[in-house]
């Protein structure tokens, strides 16, 4: 199964998220901002064990999804990007951003959308 970094502030979120997805075979990281995210990904990198795709919340302090999704695409490429957002307004600003961005998946979410959502992507990736 595939190694998923997820980037997420809302704790409860987090936690969902990491069940559903560890709960299906894959392995999990999650951190609570965009800057945590970074610093996980060059340490995955620095260990020959990159991860195979993040998941992102848009809206989130320190460094949004947007400015993650940029850093990491410029780090990892090639390593699939899924957006997260419960507001509508945030998903506008992924937009334009299809080279980089493979899905946005709009919150609120059940359990067997984020599943079949994320294996989407990991199976085009």
């Amino acid at each position: 199964m595939a190694r998923i970094l997820i980037a997420e502030d809302e704790p409860s979120v987090r936690a969902f998220i990491t069940r559903a997805l560890s709960g299906v075979g894959h392995e999990v990281e999650a951190v609570g901002d965009g800057s945590e995210a970074l610093t996980a990904l060059a340490r995955a990198r620095d260990a020959a064990r990159p991860h195979d795709l993040l998941l992102t919340d848009i809206l989130m302090p320190v460094m949004d999804g947007i400015s993650l999704a940029l850093a990491a695409s410029r780090d990892a490429p090639g390593m699939p990007i899924m957006l997260m957002t419960g507001y509508s307004d945030q998903r506008e600003r992924a937009y334009g951003l299809d080279a980089i961005i493979d899905d946005i998946l709009l919150k609120p979410f059940t359990l067997d959308e984020l599943v079949t959502r994320v294996q989407t992507v990991l199976d085009k990736g």
